[in-house]
């Protein structure tokens, strides 16, 4: 019997909660559901939230303040572990291509620098960055996945290191749009 609904949340952290909150409020529209204020005894404070994502999942942020023996730090994950943006990213589910095209929309009307749909074959997504640098996804599945093609290793494609991280380093880039796939195909 397979008791597993999927994750409760997902834990992050920003060194900007309000800049952060605004954007996954105001920008990606998840609902703030429970918000704490953890003293830490040494000095200082941790500002907590949990976003609803839909189907009872969150994401739930971090944000010290004065903690002593918390230095600054990069929140956004990838750039501090010297990876491409592809390796720690979060996809949230679409829901239809129609609704994946519109949330593009959304978030150009907004000022949020995102990529075009990209086909994958299987899913189509589109590819941006919340306030911390944090790689995000909306996606939707186009067909079911799990076939033995899809769960047999093989090459698919090919990129180099070097091109993979200049495509999502790409996303934070200032003043354009991105025509370009994130993953070549």
């Amino acid at each position: 019997m397979n008791i597993n609904k999927g994750f409760s949340h997902v834990g992050l952290s920003t060194m900007d909660m309000d800049a952060t909150r605004d954007f996954y409020e105001n920008v990606l529209g998840f609902k703030a559901v429970r918000c704490d204020i953890l003293k830490v005894k040494e000095g200082g404070q941790i500002r907590h939230i949990f976003f609803d994502t839909g189907r009872d999942q969150y994401l739930a942020f971090m944000a010290p303040e004065n903690v002593p023996t918390i230095d600054d730090y990069d929140a956004g994950i990838n750039n501090a572990l010297g990876v491409p943006g592809a390796f720690y990213h979060f996809a949230f589910e679409a829901g239809s291509l129609e609704n994946l095209e519109t949330k593009r929309e959304e978030l150009l009307a907004k000022g949020i620098e995102v990529t075009v749909v990209v086909d994958h074959e299987w899913a189509k997504s589109i590819y941006f960055k919340d306030p911390n640098g944090i790689s995000l996804e909306f996606c939707h599945f186009v067909r079911d996945a799990g076939t033995e093609y899809d769960t047999d290793m093989q090459v698919r494609t090919e990129i180099s290191i070097h091109q993979m991280r200049q495509n999502w380093d790409n996303i934070a880039a200032r003043g354009r749009v991105l025509g370009e796939p994130v993953l070549a195909r």
